[in-house]
């Protein structure tokens, strides 16, 4: 017997769009493509595409991430859903947003340029189509909260980094500047950065050691119940 269909029920289409946001030159920047079909077409957009009938809404944006970036096993959370009657002029389309935290420089340079795809700073992005820009001010706010109280903040970083950089990744997250004594106390208190006989010489002759994140330990002290592991950058 065949399955009872909503008849009744009105069809409407489900897309999905990424916000993905990654690090590099002492920006945070956002990765933008020029759509290349109408409406808005040759306009900037965030990526994305429609879901289908044999993927979960995570599988979608997992294949969306895929064949822009080509990568796998990234930082990606569900965000919000857009419904706004009138926010696709062709069809009443609901869109559910993802964002992506991204090591900018591990990406498949090769398929960004086959998307027509650039990065922006978050200072200084194109005006996006439909409803984008809304949704890159809320993934904005969301990776703010979760910086705070999450290391989130690592999966823009190569693994491994200065204390510097991750300060100055800190600062462009919060678009303010911290004190750099109290950050560094603050950081390496969490017991979570494994320091290396590494150094990088590229700001100084001294130069600054290199660390890693060590997200075994931290997730450990999470499943023991150390809930403030990760102190707020802010306060």
């Amino acid at each position: 017997m065949a399955p009872h269909r909503y008849t009744e029920a009105e069809q409407m289409l489900v897309a999905l769009d990424c916000i993905i946001f990654g690090f590099d030159q002492n920006e945070l920047k956002l990765l933008a493509i020029k759509r290349d079909f109408e409406p808005e077409k040759g306009n900037w957009s965030l990526m994305g595409g429609f879901l289908r009938r044999t993927e979960s809404l995570d599988e979608a944006a997992n294949r969306i991430l895929i064949s822009l970036t080509g990568l796998k096993n990234i930082y990606l959370e569900q965000l919000h859903a857009f419904g706004e009657v009138d926010r696709d002029p062709v069809e009443r389309t609901v869109s559910v947003a993802y964002y992506a935290l991204i090591d900018i420089h591990t990406h498949d340079k090769e398929l960004m340029k086959a998307h027509g795809a650039s990065w922006f700073s978050i200072h200084d992005m194109p005006d996006l189509i439909f409803d984008h820009n809304h949704m890159v001010d809320a993934a904005l706010k969301r990776l703010r909260y979760k910086a705070s109280h999450q290391p989130v903040g690592f999966e823009l970083l190569p693994e491994k980094f200065t204390l510097p950089e991750l300060q100055k990744l800190y600062e462009c997250i919060y678009d303010t500047e911290l004190d750099k004594r109290n950050f560094r106390r603050r950081m390496l208190s969490m017991d979570v950065l494994i320091k290396t006989d590494e150094k990088l010489k590229k700001y100084s002759k001294k130069g600054a050691f290199l660390y890693t994140f060590d997200k075994e330990k931290y997730n450990e002290k999470i499943e023991n119940g150390d809930s403030t592991v990760f102190k707020p950058i802010l306060s």
